[in-house]
């Protein structure tokens, strides 16, 4: 039988008596969770509260691992962590809840433990719900805390994650105990010097798992780090309402932007660096850079840095951002959108160009990816999507290569088509050093120096008093166009002029029809209201009438319908007391039959226990005579000299003693035969007695 409880059904655990906890938010229903590897149910005691409860995780038929056993033994002793109460867990097996299994096999190897009040970090992200600087600080130091006592131990979560992280600071129900602000669940993949690897491992949820394991199983004492970094970060930035909005939905990062360069990242970035400083937001372009776990930062790196950062500081940054945004609310999204854009040469620490390396075939096969995703939404006609893929894969490409160029001729394209710029048909100027005269004047003195030393001077010298009149032609022509444009941007601005004065009389004409419109619609809506009241009034005249005809009506229903009940009242109660004389009759002599039965039923067990204990007492002389018996048997054995036939006749009478030894003790010289024969088995040269 599947375990498939409701609200309210009990379970005995131990002997322990559980209801089954109703979801807050469906009544009817039992309080369950499901995840990867099985369902969650509350537990509450019967003679407990809601303090007390337990959770009951019954996993899938993949999940139900013997092994289990050994392994919550182990990680009992973690339970006294912060963050790690989970770890307490008593797992139901066939040799101590043989009769629960066997009711629900699904129960076999499901895990009790306590229960964790309050959301997860799932539930904080998905609802958008904006933390204070406070809160945000308090979750990163709690969760960075339980990390590092984690490490120091050489434990890993394994599949650290928004669903994993319960928040026991946002429960409504009072914590009664020291509760961690934050508590891990799911701690089955956890990994352990004395713990034994899963047979299947996870590779990491989406929006925490690092894109270059995501294909591999995780299962060291690095496996938490890039994870941890990640929702510590969203911890820190969940106080700021930009990075809140811009939530990919369950995380904050989709799972194909890991570790690429796009908006998200960026603005993340930017909030962290703002709000809490460069050494925190350092750390996190350190886990977000790294090519393998190990080169993550440690959560003791976040645990100290976490300790130093003020939330005063935050708090300001939050106001000047608010009132920086109140102000320019257009230059903070074009220094938004301009940090999106690609790079084409990126920058060391002190600010030079850095040559890039070759690419390992990880970064390749990512690329790769990135490209063919790209060509894909093109494909499927998105441009939006596309633009931003192509942006995240040019940090990825080798610099001067020819697919850089490539993506960077499409990143323009597509921009292109994205936000089209107005045309112009204003001249560009060409410098000086562009120009045609410029080249012919080069290439005649490159000539003439060629044939020969003593003109050179005097070519230099023209060539020099032409390059001089050349600057001045150029200045002049810069100037002229700067004049035409200044002159072209003002008859621009007379034009709008008269173009906004135009559309404020045409606004002013519309708002005149419309107050119109809206008076006539007034007046009409007055009239109707009039005529509404007075087909009320008429109504409610015809409805007193027609209630006091139907009262009438109702009244004499009611005489005629009380007689009827009078009458049927008078019958039933006849009818009734017929039928009590009957079953009176009845009833008294199925009274008698019963007691005939039961004196009959006496007189035939008494007969019998006289029987019985007639039969004993003659089995019980039998058995007196056969002992006697037995005793000589042995005595005239070994008088004979005959030790083995002596022996077997005294286990018979031992044997046949032990049957009824309380009354063959009482009987004659039985209980002097049985202490004897004891003596002569225990040793074979003891004489019996002639008794």
């Amino acid at each position: 039988m599947s375990f498939q409880p409701n609200p309210g059904d009990e379970v005995v655990i131990n002997d322990i008596a559980y209801t089954i906890g109703q979801h807050p938010a469906a009544p009817g229903l039992a309080y369950a969770q499901a995840g990867r590897q099985g369902i969650v149910y509350q537990l509450i005691p019967r003679n407990g509260s809601i303090h007390g409860a337990k959770a009951l995780k019954v996993f899938f038929p993949k999940f139900r691992i013997p092994a289990m056993v050994y392994q919550s033994e182990h990680m009992e002793s973690y339970s006294e962590l912060p963050g790690l109460q989970v770890c307490k867990r008593d797992v139901l097996t066939p040799e101590r809840n043989g009769a629960l299994i066997g009711k629900h096999p699904d129960l076999l190897y499901a895990v009790l433990m306590p229960w964790v009040q309050g959301q997860t970090w799932f539930d904080v992200i998905s609802d958008q719900r904006q933390l204070t600087a406070e809160e945000s600080l308090k979750l990163a130091r709690a969760l960075a805390g339980t990390g590092s006592a984690m490490e120091q131990r050489g434990l890993a979560h394994c599949d650290m994650s928004a669903p994993n992280v319960m928040i026991p600071f946002f429960s409504e129900v009072e914590n009664l105990g020291k509760m961690s602000a934050v508590e891990l669940v799911d701690v089955e993949q956890m990994y352990g010097s004395k713990m034994d690897r899963p047979d299947a491992l996870l590779a990491g949820s989406p929006g925490y798992a690092a894109h270059r394991t995501v294909h591999s199983g995780l299962w060291s004492s690095y496996a938490d780090r890039f994870a941890g970094a990640v929702i510590i970060a969203e911890m820190l930035s969940w106080s700021d309402p930009v990075i809140v909005e811009k939530a990919w939905g369950e995380s904050y990062f989709d799972q194909h932007e890991m570790q690429t360069v796009s908006e998200r990242y960026y603005a993340m970035r930017e909030s962290l660096e703002k709000r809490w400083g460069s050494k925190l937001s350092d750390l996190f372009i350190r886990a977000w850079e790294s090519h393998d776990l190990s080169s993550c930062p440690t959560f003791g790196e976040w645990y100290v840095a976490l300790a130093a950062v003020d939330v005063d500081q935050a708090n300001a940054a939050a106001a000047a951002t608010s009132e920086e945004e109140d102000a320019n609310p257009s230059e903070a999204d074009e220094s938004l959108k301009k940090s999106s854009e690609p790079v084409s040469e990126p920058l060391n620490s002190q600010g030079g160009h850095i040559t890039q390396t070759p690419h390992s075939p990880d970064q390749e096969a990512v690329v790769n990816r990135l490209f063919l995703q790209a060509r894909a939404l093109e494909d499927e006609e998105k441009p939006a999507a596309a633009l931003e893929v192509y942006r995240s894969l040019y940090h990825f490409i080798p610099h001067n290569s020819a697919m850089q160029m490539e993506v960077e001729a499409t990143i323009k394209e597509l921009d292109a088509k994205l936000n089209p710029k107005e045309d112009t048909d204003k001249p560009v100027p060409v410098p000086f050093y562009r120009s045609k005269k410029f080249m012919i004047s080069s290439a005649v003195l490159i000539v003439l120096l060629a044939g020969g030393v003593p003109t050179v001077k005097i070519l230099a010298d023209q060539a020099e008093v032409k390059q001089k009149e050349q600057q001045e032609a150029t200045r002049l022509a810069e100037i002229k166009a700067a004049e035409e444009a200044e002159a072209a941007k003002a008859a621009a601005l007379k034009d709008q002029e008269e173009q906004e004065k135009q559309k404020a009389a045409e606004a002013a004409k519309l708002a005149a029809e419309e107050k119109k419109k809206l008076a006539a619609a007034k007046q009409e809506e007055a009239e109707a209201k009039k005529k509404e009241e007075d087909r009320k009034a008429l109504q409610a005249k015809y409805d007193k009438q027609a209630k006091y005809e139907a009262y009438l009506v109702k009244q004499e229903q009611q005489k005629k319908e009380a007689a009827k009940r009078a009458q049927q009242e008078k019958y039933d109660k006849q009818a009734k007391y017929e039928a009590y004389l009957v079953w009176k009759k009845e009833n008294d002599a199925k009274l008698a039959r019963q007691e005939a039965e039961r004196k009959a039923a006496a007189e035939v067990k008494r007969q019998q226990e006289i029987a019985q204990k007639a039969a004993l007492k003659k089995k019980r002389a039998q058995n007196v005579v056969t002992l006697i018996a037995h005793y000589n048997k042995a005595y005239n054995a070994q008088k004979g000299r005959k030790i083995e036939n002596a022996e077997a006749y005294a286990r018979d009478f031992k044997n046949l003693y032990n049957t009824d030894a309380a009354y063959f003790k009482g009987v004659g010289k039985v209980a002097a035969r049985m202490s004897a024969i004891n003596k002569f088995l225990s040793n074979t040269s003891y004489t019996l007695p002639n008794l």
